[in-house]
């Protein structure tokens, strides 16, 4: 399996490959007044507008950075539903089998969607579960609430 790994942090997450539509580079987004913490605004993506996932507010409280190398991920889940994710130093591929990955052994309720970890000569990487960052009820407030933004 394929992952893109970036950063949250000083530490490595990674998605997979599989998961992904495009990565592009940062894009003006327009933001949405009293969205959740971690929602950043709308991505017009072909003329369809994507909410936008900050991973960084989302995980730490603030903002990601602006960097050449923070990228927008665009996300489609089973149910077909797309989204985009912002995120940091997104400038490395990593070649895994899902067995590689072992149970984290600190789980966070708060964070459901942080997965099992594998490592390298770099570090731990973590896998980021796209699907589990907001609750099915939160994903329907969400997508509704980006529909009535637009």
């Amino acid at each position: 399996m394929l992952f893109i790994v970036f950063r949250l942090g000083q530490d490595r997450y990674a998605l997979n490959a599989r998961e992904l539509l495009e990565i592009l580079p940062l894009a003006q987004i327009k933001r949405v007044p009293q969205a959740p913490t971690g929602i950043a605004g709308l991505l017009d993506y072909h003329g369809v507008m994507l909410p936008v996932i900050d991973l960084s507010a989302l995980a730490l409280g603030q903002a990601a950075a602006e960097r050449i190398s923070t990228r927008m991920v665009v996300v489609e889940m089973e149910n077909g539903r797309r989204f985009a994710l912002i995120a940091e130093r997104a400038n490395e591929m990593l070649q895994r089998e899902a067995t590689d990955f072992t149970e984290a052994e600190v789980m966070v309720d708060a964070a459901p969607y942080l997965g099992p970890v594998t490592s390298d000569a770099r570090g731990i990487v973590q896998w980021i579960a796209p699907e589990k960052l907001f609750s099915p009820a939160v994903y329907d407030a969400l997508f509704h609430q980006m529909r009535e933004a637009a």
